[in-house]
């Protein structure tokens, strides 16, 4: 039963453009911990992300879990936001197959912790992988324009040559 752990990022972002459903059919349970809810839910409300993280919620694919070393939450609260210290922690108690998270410095620290990271370009890709979507051009697209996701054009360049797919010019 493959098991993931998430961030708000990814959550936020694949809600915006229509793609949370793409979870379950990677995970069989994703795990969120009290902040992220509190971020995406109960402080996102009206926004993107808020409605869907609430309806997987209700239908069991996503289950909010929360850490339970508050030391290495404080810990990792130096440097990171609430949702970010507290996925990592909780990924670190409940060796799930990948955490989600999609910053930078989210990244770097779960890296330190040996966790398996992937963000949602990551998911974008295996989904295009996999056939559950046409064109990750496309999504990436989106993503940028429609979800307000910032992409590094080199990252770009670099997920659409790894799965086959290129930019004009390039």
């Amino acid at each position: 039963m493959p098991k993931a752990v998430s961030n708000s990022s990814p959550l936020i972002h694949l809600a915006a453009m229509e793609r949370l459903k793409l979870l379950p059919t990677f995970y069989d349970d994703v795990l969120i911990p009290p902040a992220v809810w509190r971020e995406v839910v109960e402080e996102g409300k009206g926004r993107p992300g808020a409605c869907e993280v609430d309806d997987a919620a209700k239908q069991g694919w996503l289950r909010i879990v929360a850490p339970t070393d508050g030391a290495l939450v404080r810990l990792l609260e130096r440097d990171l936001h609430s949702g970010e210290a507290e996925a990592i922690a909780l990924a670190i108690e409940q060796t799930p197959d990948v955490i989600l998270v999609d910053e930078t410095e989210a990244r770097s620290a779960a890296g330190t912790f040996s966790l398996c990271v992937t963000g949602t370009i990551g998911l974008l890709m295996r989904a295009k992988q996999e056939g559950r979507i046409t064109s990750l051009k496309v999504e990436m697209d989106r993503l940028r324009n429609e979800a307000g996701f910032w992409i590094d054009e080199g990252l770009y360049r670099r997920a659409l040559a790894a799965v086959g797919e290129t930019t004009p010019g390039h």
